[in-house]
C-alpha cells in the first residue's frame, strides 16, 4: 500500500497534519540555518570590532557594525554611540539592545513547540472520528437487522490508526527539533552576552579620540 493510499485512509483529520508536518519542516530548516549563520558572524564580527577599538578607530568600528547582518552587529552599534561613557551606562544600553536581539532568535520556535503538542492531539482526533465511523455502521446495521462483519468497520479502524501514528510521525521529531534549536539558542545567547561584556569594557575608555567621537 503506497504512503497516498494511507494518507487517504486517513480521513479529513490527515489535512492538518500535513499541514503541521510542512510547517515544522520549514521552521526547523529555516532557524537553523540562520542561527547557524548568527553563529559564524558573531565571532567573526567580535573580532573585527575589538581590533578597530584596540586601534581607537572608532569610526572604523562602527561601520563594521553597520554592515554585519547578525545581532551583535546591532548590540555594538548601539554600544558605539555611548563611546567613553561611563562602564554602567554602556552595560546598560548593551543588555537593552542584547534582550531585543535574543527575542529575534526565536522567531518561530515557539510554534514549532506548538505543533509538538498538536500534532499527537490531532491524530488523537483522527482517532475518535474513525471511532464514531465504526459505531455508525454497527448502529446502522442494527437498525437494518444485519450482522457486523469486520469489513464494515475496516475503514473506521483504518482511520483511528493511521491517523494516531502520522501525529506521532510529526510530533516527535517536531519535538526533539524543538530543543535542539532552543538548546543552540542558549548557547547563541550565552556567548553574546559573553561577547557584550567584552565590548563594554572596550567602549567604557576613560578618553576617546574626539576626532572619531566627531565621526558618530
Amino acid at each position: 500500500m503506497s504512503l497516498f493510499e494511507l494518507f487517504e485512509r486517513g480521513g479529513p483529520v490527515m489535512w492538518p497534519i500535513l499541514a503541521c508536518s510542512i510547517i515544522a519542516v520549514s521552521i526547523a530548516v529555516e532557524r537553523w540555518r540562520e542561527l547557524t549563520r548568527v553563529e559564524r558572524e558573531t565571532d567573526r564580527t567580535f573580532e573585527e570590532i575589538r581590533k578597530a577599538l584596540a586601534g581607537r578607530q572608532v569610526a572604523q568600528a562602527r561601520r563594521l557594525a553597520q554592515n554585519s547582518p547578525g545581532p551583535l552587529g546591532r548590540i555594538a552599534e548601539a554600544g558605539l554611540r555611548w563611546y567613553g561613557r561611563p562602564r554602567q551606562e554602556i552595560r546598560e544600553v548593551l543588555e537593552e539592545t542584547g534582550s531585543q536581539q535574543s527575542a529575534g532568535l526565536e522567531r518561530y520556535v515557539p510554534l514549532l513547540g506548538t505543533i509538538a503538542h498538536l500534532a499527537p492531539l490531532l491524530g488523537l482526533l483522527g482517532t475518535v472520528t474513525g471511532l464514531i465511523r465504526c459505531f455508525q455502521v454497527i448502529q446502522e446495521n442494527a437498525t437494518l437487522a444485519r450482522p457486523v462483519n469486520p469489513g464494515d468497520l475496516a475503514g473506521g479502524i483504518w482511520e483511528a490508526l493511521i491517523t494516531t501514528v502520522f501525529g506521532l510521525c510529526v510530533a516527535i521529531p517536531s519535538y526533539a527539533l524543538y530543543n535542539y534549536l532552543v538548546h543552540k539558542i542558549q548557547n547563541i545567547v550565552h556567548n553574546l552576552e559573553a561577547k557584550a561584556t567584552r565590548l563594554t569594557a572596550l567602549l567604557s575608555v576613560e578618553e576617546s579620540p574626539v576626532e572619531e567621537v566627531g565621526a558618530l
